[in-house]
């Protein structure tokens, strides 16, 4: 049986299955990109939820994991080698996923690469950028006066919305026929914008010609429909 004791995280959500892929997540949409993927892929893992909401993830324990303090983070008792691996950084661990375990990412080299640069552009753009949407649309940031930045935020947000729409003119997934890691890093914070964020006719939404049935077909896979209620909310 693995021993997880190296890992302080394990002492504050103890594992009661210590031989599978241990989440410490929360159903956000970065923390659903990992909880996707695994229900995607069908390796078995042990979910845990850090209550955010009650700044679980800036514990002593988690920042053992995670110095930076976000959700989500893992533990593979059986990584490289055979040893544990502790992870964070949602991309990093949907890379680290599909390489584990040979799916969710194309095989050929340049495809591969494809797929990545489209995980970047969600780490890189879109989520810092719907984040701030959230922001200063729905949570403290409506509050303030100036409504500049949230019109920046706007409209950087409806031209990273142009961008994907412009990939999936012709396809059914970012990698034509391939459902990869590039479209579960984005299934989350687009659906989060136009629902949770409630800002669909801010960045009308409704205007895209083929995003919104992508993501109605992203929202229809079952193991995308189980993957954004975990963890569980306490």
């Amino acid at each position: 049986m693995p021993d997880l004791s190296a890992f302080p995280i394990a002492k504050r959500w103890p594992a009661a299955h210590p031989d599978r892929l241990q989440l410490y997540s929360f159903p956000t949409p970065n923390g659903v990109k990992v909880s996707i993927a695994l229900e995607e892929i069908g390796l078995p893992y042990e979910p845990h939820a850090v209550n955010i909401s009650q700044n679980e993830s800036w514990t002593p324990e988690f920042l053992s994991l995670n110095p930076n303090g976000k959700i989500p983070a893992i533990i593979d008792p059986d990584g490289p080698d055979g040893a544990a691996l502790g992870l964070f950084e949602s991309g990093a661990i949907l890379l680290y996923l599909a390489e584990k375990t040979g799916k969710l990412l194309p095989a050929d080299t340049a495809r591969r690469y494809e797929t990545i640069q489209w995980v970047f552009f969600q780490m890189a753009a879109v989520g810092p950028m719907f984040g701030q949407v959230g922001f200063f649309h729905k949570f403290a940031g409506r509050e303030i006066a100036d409504k500049r930045p949230l019109e920046r935020y706007r409209d950087e947000s409806k031209r990273l919305l142009g961008v994907l729409d412009t990939r999936l003119d012709g396809r059914q997934w970012i990698m034509d026929d391939d459902y990869t890691i590039a479209d579960i890093s984005l299934i989350g914070w687009v659906r989060n914008l136009v629902g949770f964020y409630g800002a669909r006719e801010l960045v009308e939404f409704d205007t895209l010609k083929h995003v919104p049935g992508w993501l109605e077909r992203s929202l229809a896979r079952p193991a995308v429909q189980r993957g954004l209620d975990i963890p569980k909310r306490p």
